[in-house]
């Protein structure tokens, strides 16, 4: 696999894939699934879409899936041979995001910096990653985080059904992809052990941040810089917000719904 020199240092992309739900995900249900990840999607399994993705984007010298078992990507025909060739290599998940990511440093040697994603961010494209990249190993923090702007969303998809968090300079949506060049901004995954979605369950960021920065939101008080700099100064570490100009960044297929849209749109392209 050629690796493009974006960084002076080796990248690791690590895609989170685990099973939170089993059978119970309403995704991994359509297709009697046991995990979302191996559900097809426009006729590939949503972890290959994304591992063949990263592969693409040729910007990390190691690709590893956060899983339960590697068995669980046996039956996949890429993804079983990217495991014979050592394209990929999994690592053991945990029972939630937090532990996860503290059982993959402690199994992976210099596993920074590195770039995290999901494996339902399907509509991701190698021009995402590598926008994303290059802008992760040339700012400053600790960490680095995608948004898109909602207009540039619903410029693109004027009828799609998306939430945002609204802040004093607009709308903005997460888009499930994350830098990491500090230990400690490691240790930040703690806030995800109750579950993370802060936007449908708002009150899940008072037990993480406390009240003033809830508050903050709520009142959109703050634009989305401010408010960052206020999180991230709470939780010890410096983060650099990635805003994509990509319409489809923060759209991943939680639903199904999202997944219907997000096949779609996969179709769409190959026209």
């Amino acid at each position: 696999m050629t690796v493009k020199k974006i960084s002076s240092r080796p990248l690791t992309a690590l895609v989170m894939a685990a099973s939170r739900k089993g059978f119970e995900d309403s995704v991994a249900r359509l297709q009697g699934k046991s995990h979302k990840c191996l559900v097809t999607i426009d006729g590939i399994a949503m972890i290959e879409r994304v591992v063949q993705t990263l592969i693409d984007s040729e910007c990390f010298e190691r690709i590893l899936v956060s899983i339960e078992d590697e068995r669980v990507l046996q039956d996949l025909s890429l993804a079983s041979h990217w495991l014979r060739e050592g394209m990929i290599e999994v690592v053991p998940s945990a029972g939630n995001l937090a532990d996860s990511l503290v059982s993959f440093t402690e199994t992976v040697d210099q596993p920074l910096p590195l770039v995290i994603t999901t494996a339902d961010n399907v509509l991701h494209t190698p021009e995402l990653v590598r926008f994303f990249v290059a802008a992760f190993v040339q700012g400053n923090g600790d960490a680095a985080v995608a948004v898109t702007r909602e207009s540039t969303v619903r410029d693109e998809y004027p009828d799609g059904e998306f939430g945002f968090f609204q802040f004093r300079d607009g709308g903005y949506s997460f888009c499930n992809l994350f830098g990491i060049s500090h230990p400690g901004a490691l240790q930040a995954a703690e806030i995800f052990r109750s579950g993370g979605q802060f936007r449908k369950h708002p009150w899940r960021m008072l037990r993480a941040f406390g009240v003033m920065p809830l508050i903050l939101y709520k009142w959109r008080l703050l634009n989305l810089d401010g408010f960052a700099r206020r999180i991230a100064r709470k939780l010890g570490i410096t983060v650099d917000l990635v805003r994509l100009p990509f319409a489809f960044g923060p759209i991943d297929v939680d639903n199904p719904k999202t997944f219907a849209f997000s096949e779609c749109v996969l179709r769409e392209r190959r026209l």
